[in-house]
C-alpha cells in the first residue's frame, strides 16, 4: 500500500468537476484506490464518494491505494491536486 498525503489548492475544492477528474482518472487503475480526509475514507473511483468528503480548499487529503499499480495511480492523482485540476 502507498499513502501520500496533498492539500486541496484549488479556490472551489473538491466540487464535481474535481471529483470526475479524480474518478476517471482512478479508473484506469486495477488498484484500489481511497482518499481520506479528517477518518473519513472514500472510494476514488465513485464522484459521489468524493463529493461526500465537502473538501474545501485548505483541506488536507490522504491518497491511498493498493494493488499492482498502486504506485502509477497515486501519483496520477496526486498529480490533479498539484496542477490544481486545471482551474487556475
Amino acid at each position: 500500500m502507498i499513502k501520500k498525503e496533498t492539500t486541496i489548492r484549488n479556490k472551489a475544492g473538491l466540487h464535481a468537476r474535481p471529483a470526475a477528474l479524480i474518478a476517471e482518472t482512478a479508473q484506469k487503475f486495477s488498484s484500489i484506490i481511497e482518499l481520506e480526509k479528517s477518518g473519513t475514507r472514500v472510494n476514488a473511483k465513485s464522484i459521489i464518494d468524493i463529493m461526500l468528503l465537502a473538501a474545501e480548499n485548505g483541506s488536507k487529503i490522504n491518497i491511498r491505494a493498493h494493488g499492482e499499480d498502486e504506485g502509477e495511480a497515486v501519483s496520477a492523482i496526486l498529480r490533479l491536486f498539484e496542477k490544481k485540476f486545471d482551474e487556475e
